[in-house]
C-alpha cells in the first residue's frame, strides 16, 4: 500500500522504466489544428500565389480637351504629335459614359437569309476549290465542286438560326460601343503646353 496522497510513480528511481499501465497513461500529443494557415505546412502546388493589385489602374492625368467623337480625339493626338517635340507616350484617350448601341440594318425575311447565306458559303467554297484545285491537274472540277458545297451548306447555317427564331428577330443589326465625349488626359508636367497647342490650333 500505497501512503496517503502519495504518487504511485514518485518512488520511480531515476532512471528506471515506467510499468506497462503508465505507459499507457500518459496522454498522447495530438497535432495543432488550429494553427495559423501560415504556420500549417502546405502540400505541394497549393501554396498561396500572391494576388497583383490593381493590375489594370484607371488613367491619370489632367484633361487638356473634350472632345465629341473619337476622330476628333485621334485628331489632336496626331497634332501634338507632329510638331515632333511632345511626348506623346504621356497622353491618354478616356472615352467617358460608354453605351452599348444597336443599329438596325433592316428587315430579315428567308430570301434576303438564304441569299446571305449563299454568298458567304460561295467566298468559302471559292477558297476550298482553289486550294484543292493546286493540287490536281484540272482546277475547274475542285473550284465548281467547292462552290456548290459552299453555297448548300452556307444556306443551311443562315436557315437554321433564323428558323430557331421563329420571328422574334426579324431585323439584322450591328452592335458598337460608344462614348458621349472622348477626353484627351495628360501628365501634369506637359499638360499646360498641350493644352496651349490644342487651343491654338482650335482643335477642342
Amino acid at each position: 500500500m500505497y501512503p496517503e496522497n502519495s504518487d504511485p510513480q514518485s518512488s520511480q528511481q531515476p532512471g528506471e522504466a515506467l510499468p506497462p499501465q503508465s505507459r499507457e497513461a500518459q496522454p498522447q500529443q495530438q497535432p495543432d489544428t488550429w494553427a495559423r494557415p501560415a504556420d500549417r505546412p502546405s502540400a505541394p502546388g497549393m501554396g498561396r500565389t500572391p494576388v497583383e493589385e490593381n493590375p489594370r489602374p484607371l488613367p491619370t492625368g489632367w484633361p487638356v480637351g473634350s472632345f465629341g467623337t473619337y476622330a476628333e480625339a485621334q485628331a489632336a493626338v496626331d497634332m501634338l504629335s507632329d510638331t515632333g517635340n511632345f511626348p506623346v507616350e504621356k497622353l491618354t484617350i478616356v472615352g467617358v459614359n460608354l453605351m452599348e448601341v444597336e443599329r438596325v440594318i433592316g428587315r430579315l425575311s428567308w430570301g434576303r437569309v438564304l441569299a446571305g447565306g449563299a454568298v458567304s458559303g460561295a467566298w468559302m467554297g471559292v477558297f476550298f476549290g482553289l486550294l484543292l484545285g493546286m493540287f490536281n491537274q484540272s482546277w475547274l472540277g475542285p473550284l465548281l465542286a467547292g462552290v456548290l458545297m459552299g453555297v448548300f451548306f452556307g444556306m443551311v447555317s443562315a436557315a437554321v438560326p433564323y428558323a430557331g427564331s421563329r420571328g422574334r428577330r426579324d431585323f439584322s443589326s450591328t452592335t458598337q460601343i460608344v462614348a458621349g465625349r472622348y477626353d484627351v488626359l495628360c501628365d501634369p508636367e506637359y499638360a499646360r503646353g498641350a493644352r496651349d497647342a490644342i487651343a491654338r490650333a482650335r482643335l477642342a
